[in-house]
């Protein structure tokens, strides 16, 4: 949530036509805190807070208070301002590579087998198929290892692990 507010700058400033009631397909509610708007601009969701709605065509500022979020303000702020600008945004600060939602996927498979109380080698067999499963050297197979941490991973996920996802610093933080 990016807090907004009208800003008092140059008048060389470039001024944005943006009246957050009008705006296609947003959202603006009033709270006791101030007014919550979801602006869809540039193919995303911006989620603004604001004390108080600006006039249109006013300049807007965006304030980065130094509190848990702001490591992330600044690129939602800067995906705001392309969306503003018409440019491409890229990809959301949040979002998982591939690799990543493989894993989480596979995590998630692996404690719902080891939940219903499937061995290891079961579980690996339906992650990764029964012909990757070799009949002897189990215990020392790479893949036995593999499926025991996605299965550890999926415990911590399920405890609570999963909002580690909503605040990420650059890496995968659940696993």
């Amino acid at each position: 949530m990016l807090p907004v507010r009208a800003a008092i700058g140059p008048a060389a400033s470039k001024r944005y036509k943006l009246d957050f009631s009008k705006v296609a397909g947003s959202e603006l509610r009033r709270a006791s805190d101030g007014w919550h708007a979801i602006v869809p601009l540039g193919g995303a969701k911006h989620r603004l807070w604001l004390k108080e709605l600006p006039s249109s065509g006013s300049l807007v500022a965006v304030d980065l208070p130094l509190d848990h979020n702001c490591d992330i303000r600044p690129q939602a702020a800067r995906r705001f301002w392309l969306a503003l600008e018409h440019r491409a945004i890229g990809p959301p600060p949040l979002a998982l590579s591939i690799q990543a939602r493989h894993r989480l996927i596979l995590a998630l498979r692996a404690v719902d087998a080891w939940l219903e109380g499937n061995s290891y080698r079961k579980i690996a067999q339906g992650l990764f198929g029964e012909s990757r499963i070799p009949d002897r050297a189990w215990k020392t197979h790479d893949l036995r290892s593999r499926t025991i941490r996605l299965v550890q991973m999926g415990l911590r996920l399920m405890r609570g692990g999963y909002r580690a996802l909503l605040r990420r610093n650059g890496k995968d933080d659940a696993s």
